[in-house]
């Protein structure tokens, strides 16, 4: 048998020397990045994608170290490229480009690798963007905790009204969708908890819901995707850098009851609980009966609802009109409630 003849079977664990720069380096990039995710831009494999930008743009970054890697309704690869997409989408810019930047930790089972790639490759391609760069670390068996990734991404601005210093009086609070579900699938699958009640992560890219009624209407003042810290927090932040109030009704707020039924199980408020897959958006009165039958009409949009809306005092609170007719004070969350859940 000549050399010629010779197969090497693929390493089966993800080595130091992968992350070298080396031959086995280029054999990984070759044999499973380049092998789900390559288009013209990327396999130049320069420093830097170029890319021809004429107009206004918007450019994010985010850095994903879910535990575990998969759960129902998603996993670290699907969290990257949607976690990524809706930062984008949030700011009114139609997403394009991501890169792609992993830690991998020594150990790593290729087949993992590989199933994470596979993942970020489908989900980048129904959502039309394009990983155009990236790079790979490898690092020492117990210095990571089997891999983190890292996202930029960039879009085109197409509805450059999007701000906080939009918001009036009066603007309607708009969810797109059921809240907590992702937090919930996250700890529920880490700690193995089987409750009979399977909850999946709402994880999604918001791009195909939003876009088009970002081309369609002017009416959205502001959107923040409610991720750590839940629509709590995120409200805060809102009232915070607005200076006004935040009125929302406990009665409207989109929630299954499998999601009632486990966060009280654990004692867990839902409006703490991160969500990847949903929008706050802030809409001007006359328009937001409008929005939300739009919203309704996709499948990420069919639990929409008009949950509250802007008010002048309490200046930078945010209040809950609860079922029982009492009101409560919803702060910010002031503690990280549930660890590595993006």
């Amino acid at each position: 048998m000549t050399a010629k003849e010779i197969k090497i079977a693929p390493q089966q664990k993800i080595l130091l020397a992968h992350g070298s720069g080396g031959r086995l380096t280029h054999k990984l990039i070759r044999d499973v990045f380049l092998k789900s995710l390559n288009n013209p831009i990327l396999s130049e494999l320069s420093d830097s994608a170029k890319i021809d930008y004429k107009e206004k743009i918007a450019f994010t970054t985010d850095s994903f170290v879910v535990s575990p890697l998969f759960f129902p309704g998603g996993d670290i690869g699907k969290l990257s490229v949607c976690g990524t997409i809706n930062d984008l989408v949030m700011v009114g810019a139609v997403p394009e480009y991501l890169s792609l930047g992993l830690i991998i930790e020594e150990g790593l089972d290729r087949e993992v690798l590989e199933k994470i790639i596979n993942s970020i490759s489908l989900h980048a391609k129904r959502a039309g963007v394009v990983i155009v760069t990236g790079d790979t670390k490898v690092v020492e068996n117990g210095a990571a905790d089997k891999v983190f990734i890292n996202t930029s991404g960039v879009g085109r601005i197409i509805n450059k009204g999007i701000s906080i210093n939009n918001i009036k009086c009066g603007d309607k609070i708009i969810l797109t969708g059921n809240i907590a579900e992702h937090g919930l699938a996250v700890l529920t699958k880490r700690k193995d908890l089987d409750l009979g009640l399977s909850i999946k992560s709402d994880c999604a890219a918001l791009n195909n819901l939003i876009v088009p009624l970002l081309r369609r209407t002017k009416a959205i003042k502001f959107m923040r995707d409610p991720t750590r810290g839940g629509i709590a927090t995120t409200l805060n932040e809102i009232t915070e850098s607005s200076g006004l109030g935040i009125i929302i009704e406990e009665k409207n707020i989109p929630i299954t009851s499998k999601v009632r039924v486990v966060s009280e199980l654990l004692g867990i408020d839902p409006l703490y609980i991160a969500n990847e897959g949903i929008a706050i958006m802030i809409v001007g009165k006359d328009s937001a009966k409008g929005v939300l039958n739009f919203l309704r009409r996709h499948p990420l949009g069919c639990h929409a609802q008009i949950v509250g809306e802007v008010v002048k005092q309490p200046k930078g609170r945010v209040i809950l009109k609860t079922t029982l007719g009492t009101e409560r004070i919803v702060d910010m969350l002031t503690a990280e409630s549930l660890p590595r859940i993006c």
